[in-house]
């Protein structure tokens, strides 16, 4: 039976699309990664996509701003399903995904963020999980809606936060955290092991 195909959408260097390369290589996903797509033509994830045999090319938006909406996003969703994408994972993609990327896959687009949501959606996630004094920290993976970071939770993993730590260096261990969590996310998904009930992700 042909192996599901899985889209990644990134901005930067693509650590975790890597980690997803990797799992996929290793046959713990359920799936394979047949497409890189990146709104920036910079991002060095693209150059370590095609190093380990993954097709990748940049696709800039038209609108320099930080939703992927209208043309752009649906410009994103022709070349996904071109690829035959059933799955598309967000991987440090610093983009408020829009219609109608998100009507041609709905409940098919999976995102990983370096909090505990619902705390701290958005942008200096580390920063200002320190300034509020959190103890604990983490990484989700939830489901993409068209709000920010509040789609339903997949999966979590905590962090403790400790007293000598700095933005860095919290952010450095929530990443180890993010490159286990999102390949059992995005398998369970694959799998179909799950159900929604609401916001809740039920595991069957």
């Amino acid at each position: 039976m042909a192996k599901k195909r899985i889209g990644i959408l990134i901005s930067g260097r693509g650590s975790n699309m890597t980690a997803l390369i990797q799992a996929a290589r290793e046959d713990r996903l359920g799936g394979e990664v047949a497409l890189v797509l990146s709104d920036k033509a910079e991002a060095p994830g693209l150059a370590k996509a095609r190093e380990l045999g993954v097709e990748a090319r940049a696709m800039t938006p038209r609108r320099w701003r930080t939703k992927l909406d209208g043309d752009d996003a649906r410009e994103y969703a022709a070349a996904l399903e071109a690829a035959g994408v059933e799955l598309v994972c967000l991987a440090g993609f610093m983009r408020v995904v829009k219609a109608p990327l998100l009507e041609a896959f709905p409940e098919r687009i999976l995102n990983i963020h370096p909090s505990l949501l619902p705390a701290f959606p958005g942008l200096d996630v580390q920063r200002r999980a320190l300034e509020y004094g959190a103890r604990y920290s983490g990484c989700t993976v939830h489901f993409v809606d068209a709000s920010l970071d509040g789609g339903p939770i997949i999966a979590q993993r905590v962090v403790e936060v400790r007293d000598d730590d700095d933005a860095d260096s919290l952010s450095a261990r929530i990443l180890e955290q993010e490159h286990r969590l999102y390949p059992k996310a995005v398998a369970l998904v694959l799998s179909g092991r799950y159900r929604l009930e609401g916001r809740r992700v039920i595991r069957l």
